[in-house]
């Protein structure tokens, strides 16, 4: 593979893992995880296998110690094949990152040594998009704390080893505390399947908390400034993979749009749809339009690497950027295809379909527009 995103040799080498796994696990199930709204469950153990799930761990505790840069690269390479996955594996490296910065060395071993899977447990029905103002509670008890909540919208709920939960603090003033919940925690529920128009195999269903007991040392950070590790950790891992994501997503869609224009033509005169200058002018904007955002993304990774005067800026920017985006190249890509698009061996209408959730996902756009807008006028973001 081609390494736009500048990864040192060993990041190189697990990408080439994750590129294997795409095309020979990932692409021939991509379709009927889909269709049958089922967790990629082969793909995971595929990845386990290879180690990819420990990519961002540290390698004290047996990881790879590769960091945002790698998590963007693999991300969008899962995505050309299925977002569904792509979206899973974003949501594990954000929860490992939040592990490996706060969490005790037997969690960290979980996910590097062992292969525990982690996402994020923030949505909640009370607060919605506003995640970082969680209404679900945490109590002390004599050995540690006690969690209630109604989560909505958890990727991987079901199909995970170890949520990285927010709750309102336990004790302290602030917005929130973050905690680490085992997947097999009594209390916790799944009150119904994950039912959705897109990324229908991600398993992004309902979590209900229930008088659900951890233990003292499952606090991640101190309690009352799980803010902090939102927006210090989580946000740049998020947005960045969420843009990942989107530019993965509009290569498979112009990727299947391309196959199929330049392959579906005419009887009359033996010419392809291809040969029609319109369809190719709407080619070259998709392909433009994704250049532009891959450009964005690794100017964004610079800027965090380097930690320049913009990082804070291209944070909010990035999943903005690439989630508008991606509208815009998935209607071209319906449009050259036609009424052929509709149909699902084609394969544009299920990125068509994917593609959509980014917008609609926490952060949402309409919110990072006012953070940006806040942020450009030196005004207080929060």
């Amino acid at each position: 593979m081609s390494n736009p995103w500048k990864l040192d040799k060993d990041g190189e080498q697990l990408l080439a893992k994750a590129d294997k796994v795409a095309r020979e696990v990932i692409a021939p199930m991509a379709a009927e995880t889909d269709e049958k709204a089922v967790f990629p469950r082969k793909a995971i153990e595929a990845m386990k296998k290879e180690g990819l799930l420990a990519l961002v761990s540290d390698k004290k505790v047996g990881g790879h110690g590769q960091g945002l840069r790698a998590g963007v690269a693999v991300c969008e390479r899962y995505a050309r094949e299925c977002p569904s996955t792509a979206m899973i594996m974003k949501m594990h490296h954000c929860g490992t990152a939040v592990l490996e910065a706060h969490g005790t060395e037997a969690l960290r071993r979980q996910v590097a040594k062992d292969g525990a899977l982690t996402t994020l447990a923030f949505s909640e029905y009370a607060s919605r998009s506003h995640f970082w103002l969680p209404q679900s509670t945490s109590a002390k008890t004599p050995k540690g704390f006690k969690l209630n909540a109604a989560k909505q919208l958890i990727t991987s709920a079901g199909e995970c080893d170890i949520y990285v939960w927010s709750s309102k603090p336990a004790a302290a003033e602030g917005f929130s505390s973050i905690f680490a919940v085992p997947a097999h925690s009594a209390g916790l529920k799944i009150p119904k399947p994950y039912s959705g128009m897109g990324l229908r195999g991600n398993a992004s269903a309902p979590i209900t908390a229930e008088n659900v007991e951890i233990p003292s040392d499952h606090l991640l950070g101190p309690d009352g400034k799980g803010f902090d590790v939102m927006m210090g950790i989580v946000m740049p891992w998020f947005s960045l993979q969420n843009c990942a994501v989107s530019v993965g997503c509009m290569e498979g869609a112009l990727d299947r749009a391309i196959k199929h224009v330049t392959s579906t033509g005419y009887a009359y005169d033996n010419s392809k749809i291809a040969d029609l200058p319109q369809v190719r002018q709407h080619v070259a904007k998709m392909r433009c339009r994704i250049d532009m955002v891959r450009g964005f993304l690794l100017d964004a990774l610079d800027a965090i690497e380097g930690s320049r005067a913009d990082a804070v800026l291209r944070v909010l920017q990035s999943k903005v950027i690439g989630s508008e985006a991606s509208l815009e190249v998935h209607d071209l890509a319906m449009r050259i295809c036609g009424g052929a698009a509709y149909r699902r061996e084609v394969g544009v209408e299920r990125f068509f379909r994917d593609s959509r959730a980014a917008t609609v996902m926490a952060p949402v756009a309409d919110a990072l527009y006012e953070f940006i807008g806040k942020a450009a006028c030196g005004m207080p973001v929060f």
